[in-house]
């Protein structure tokens, strides 16, 4: 009985300790300085967003316009973002992280001085989309990189920790864009993202090192079988194969959930300047700007609570399980906010808008976006975690399916939250987006309760144990 039950321990410790092996590869200093690098780099979409929309109401006047017309510029944004990630994700699946850092940067920068130069809409919403292209990729193969250096247990405080860092744009950046836009133009706040975009550019060129795990790579695999020459030149790459990872039930209701309750957040800050600066009187644009700050707070402070909690939770369920791994057994960690947190702060903003007037009526609007920011942070970040456990080898490649048809939606959404505020007041449009977020929170459960069952539907290729 031993003779035979050892040669099967030894291959099963040979596994544990091959994977150890490929997490040790960076020191815990030298993880702790890629999470900071590929972290100012997750930055930049959020910021991009965040300074922009504080300034719709002087960028309708400067090129005569309007904040509807001006606000589709957050929707192309928005819809670009999905197609830059997408890229991204394709490109470093097959040539890795640093080289896709290193393209997509330039981008930014030159959209963003595009932006500055505006002098219309056409040409706004142009530049605009390249902006927002050469930024995305940032956020989605950021969170590829936390999932190649952290093994399983230690991931969700990682992914919490990038998170944090990442929404530190809802908080920063609308005040950044509001007073750049009161005591100088929206203009100085984009040329200053182009600056900044060629810092990052700098920093990853001279310290950020390829992170992907041993002959994970495209281009290793085929230089392993022979297939291309030691230099090989530039592969076209369909950036749309990472939306087949959608026919998984699982995958694709993420989507779903994820997308809900960042519309929550959207429908609370795209229209901020006249909800709140009009509805309260309030003229400064960089106070405007302020407004925007507990939205982030909530967002910064959410992130490392449901880090631990995420975490804490895979390894308890799994201990009640006997040592078997559950991968839906993380998405626990994200029932409360998605059935509190998330909605109930909608409907209340809603209602105190509409009928509670004065500096009362201010600051109950602002802690409603302090709830949602917290809550929406312990939504998405199990959520997002998930997604790098189940598909592992392809993390970049599912963050960027699930932020593809996620920002299809928001364009669409955010497309439609203005005039529906205009055409049915306030309260009833967040009553409806509190509605979308609990219609989410029954989603999640059936993914909790049968997700073993979904995963067989349709495999697409999902992680188990030994490769987390």
């Amino acid at each position: 009985m031993t003779s035979e039950e050892t040669p099967l321990l030894s291959a099963q410790n040979d596994v544990v300790a091959k994977r150890e092996d490929v997490y040790r590869h960076f020191s815990p200093g030298r993880k702790k300085a890629i999470v900071a690098m590929v972290s100012g780099c997750g930055l930049i979409p959020l910021f991009v967003t965040g300074t922009f929309t504080p300034s719709i109401p002087q960028i309708a006047r400067d090129l005569d316009s309007t904040g509807e017309i001006v606000s589709l510029a957050v929707s192309l944004s928005a819809f670009a973002a999905s197609l830059g990630g997408l890229i991204g994700a394709s490109y470093s699946k097959f040539y890795g992280y640093r080289p896709m850092y290193l393209c997509s940067l330039p981008v930014l920068v030159i959209g963003s001085i595009g932006v500055a130069a505006a002098q219309n809409i056409p040409s706004l919403l142009f530049w605009r989309f390249f902006q927002a292209l050469g930024a995305s990729p940032g956020l989605v193969i950021g969170a590829g990189v936390i999932g190649d250096i952290f093994k399983l247990e230690e991931r969700g405080r990682a992914m919490s920790v990038f998170f944090a860092a990442c929404l530190l744009g809802p908080a920063l950046a609308p005040i950044a864009g509001g007073s750049a836009t009161f005591y100088y133009s929206w203009r100085a706040m984009q040329g200053l993202l182009g600056i900044l975009g060629s810092i990052e550019f700098t920093v990853m060129y001279l310290f950020f090192p390829e992170t992907s795990q041993p002959g994970a790579r495209g281009i290793d695999k085929l230089l392993a079988h022979g297939g291309a020459k030691p230099h090989p030149g530039f592969r076209l790459i369909n950036p749309l194969r990472p939306l087949l990872l959608l026919r998984s039930p699982n995958l694709f209701l993420i989507s779903l959930i994820t997308s809900a309750s960042l519309m929550s957040v959207f429908a609370l800050l795209v229209p901020l300047a006249y909800t709140v600066g009009v509805r309260y009187q309030i003229s400064n644009d960089a106070l405007v700007g302020v407004c925007f700050l507990p939205a982030g707070l909530g967002n910064i402070l959410g992130a490392p609570i449901i880090g631990r909690i995420s975490d804490n939770t895979v390894i308890r369920w799994r201990r009640k399980r006997g040592g078997v791994w559950y991968p839906e057994d993380r998405l626990r960690a994200a029932l409360i906010p998605f059935a509190i947190l998330v909605p109930l702060p909608l409907l209340v903003f809603g209602l105190v808008n509409k009928f509670v007037d004065g500096t009362l009526g201010l600051v109950l609007c602002l802690i409603c976006l302090f709830v949602n920011g917290l809550g929406v942070e312990m939504a998405f970040g199990p959520c997002a975690a998930y997604l790098v456990d189940v598909m592992h080898s392809r993390s970049s490649e599912s963050l960027a399916a699930n932020g593809g048809l996620r920002s299809v939606l928001m364009a669409l959404s955010i497309a439609a939250i203005l005039p529906m505020i205009n055409t049915f007041g306030i309260a009833v449009t967040n009553a409806l987006c509190a509605l979308v977020v609990w219609i989410a929170f029954c989603l999640l459960c059936s993914i909790i309760r049968y997700g073993e069952q979904m995963r067989g539907w349709a495999d697409v290729g999902f992680s188990t144990i030994e490769d987390n």
